[in-house]
């Protein structure tokens, strides 16, 4: 069974960075796309980024620039870099691994970031 956990969320303050992981166990991490889809209060759960297992990447538009993610196939994680926050990064972060960066087959449970002003 594939297994995935977030870490690194928490309170920060705009302008600042941020570091999330998505620790993969249970599978073979390096044939999975992964991905990071966020969801905030009251709004639908949206794409962030994502990463194929030939580290091709994509972006929303919202934080292209912004934020990066990469994966390290050796420790079996997956990571959001995000810098330049803004209040409205503000969300319920989750990664999920699958055959696609938007065909999903795993979720974690999410890590909540909050960006004051």
């Amino acid at each position: 069974q594939v297994h995935l956990v977030e870490s690194g969320g928490g309170a920060v303050q705009a302008g600042g960075s941020q570091r999330l992981s998505c620790s993969v166990s249970g599978g073979t991490f390096s044939n999975y796309a992964m991905a990071w889809f966020r969801q905030a209060p009251g709004k639908e759960r949206e794409f962030v980024a994502g990463i194929e297992w030939n580290d091709v990447t994509q972006y929303a538009d919202s934080v292209t620039g912004r934020f990066t993610i990469l994966r390290h196939n050796a420790e079996n994680t997956a990571y959001l870099q995000m810098n330049s926050l803004k209040p409205e990064d503000t969300a319920v972060y989750s990664c999920a691994a699958g055959r696609s960066t938007m065909l999903q087959d795993y979720w974690g449970q999410g890590t909540q970031v909050t960006v004051s002003s």
